[in-house]
């Protein structure tokens, strides 16, 4: 029974890892942390130890490389009303002891969840703006992350303008 639920996808959470899946989430891959712990890739987002999950539409950056999937999460810092301010956190390591598919579903997940994405110049640097598709919400949010120095006050501004213009209001 194992092997046709891994031929047709078909995951479970791991041993003892806690983590309580929404209604309509399902597993789509998993893998062992080198030193214990595990992490699991669903259709809703990444779980890693503690247990929580990081959202999709949360995910600016992962790479794969040197055994490890390098994930950076992204903060909501404020609802402007149509779009999202954000800022990344410091990146975090997952060594992986088996990958798997977990590093193929990673990419592929983060990809799909992107329809857009546009850096604009702004006063003291400039601000990445990514139309994102997210799991369990109807419709495109748009997600504004302004580069380290940039004035964040024009950078709202901009935001507000652009989900005005969008239609996101």
């Amino acid at each position: 029974m194992n092997l046709i639920k891994k031929l047709l996808g078909r995951n479970e959470m791991p041993p003892g890892f806690a983590a309580h899946l929404a209604a309509d989430e399902h597993v789509i891959a998993t893998a062992a942390l080198r030193g214990g712990g595990h992490v699991v890739a669903t259709s809703l987002g990444l779980w890693v130890e503690g247990p929580r999950r990081v959202g999709w539409g949360l995910v600016s950056k992962a790479t794969w490389g040197n055994g490890a999937v390098t994930l950076v999460e992204a903060r909501l810092v404020e609802d402007l009303g149509g779009a999202v301010l954000i800022e990344d956190l410091p990146p975090v390591r997952l060594r992986l002891a088996e990958p798997g598919r977990v590093p193929q579903t990673v990419h592929e997940r983060v990809e799909a969840s992107i329809k857009s994405r546009h850096h604009r110049d702004l006063p003291g640097g400039g601000a990445w703006f990514v139309q994102r598709k997210v799991p369990g919400r109807d419709g495109v949010l748009l997600q504004v992350r302004p580069d380290p120095g940039t004035d964040e006050a024009a950078a709202r501004q901009v935001a507000a303008d652009a989900a005005r213009k969008l239609g996101f209001r």
